[in-house]
């Protein structure tokens, strides 16, 4: 029996598919918006642009940014069989994308009174992965 074996009947994971050549620009110090102009798809760029606006004290742009690493995870997600629910497991680094604009987004609309914005991207990151949710906190 394989540890990530669901036994509750659920679905299975969703494990997005590697694109590494965004990460190992971010890896070696490649700005966010380089990357997220070369690779547009990549969450992770987008959720490290709402990081960075975020930490400069942009909420709104960081808002714009994470949304935009959202949806572009979800579209992926989607591609890769997720159905709307179901785990997306930190552990599987391509996933951390999405997973990290999930939080942003949640993080910035909390900082601009959005509070249902907020608990559902809350909810939404606790349900995908508890690792994430711990993790990003």
């Amino acid at each position: 029996m394989s540890i990530h074996e669901n036994l509750l009947g659920g679905p299975p994971p969703t494990h997005l598919p590697d694109d590494p050549e965004p990460r190992e620009l971010l890896a070696s110090g490649t700005a966010p918006v380089e990357v997220a102009a070369k690779y547009p798809t990549s969450s992770l760029a987008w959720a490290l642009l709402a990081d960075d606006a975020f930490e400069a004290g942009r909420v709104v742009e960081s808002y714009a940014y994470a949304r935009t690493g959202y949806h572009r995870g979800l579209d992926a997600l989607r591609r890769s069989g997720w159905k709307g629910h179901g785990p997306v497991p930190f552990e599987h680094e391509p996933n951390r994308g999405f997973l990290r604009a999930l939080h942003a987004l949640a993080r910035a609309a909390q900082s601009i009174g959005e509070h249902e914005e907020h608990e559902r991207c809350a909810t939404f990151l606790k349900e995908s992965s508890p690792t994430a949710a711990a993790t990003l906190s």
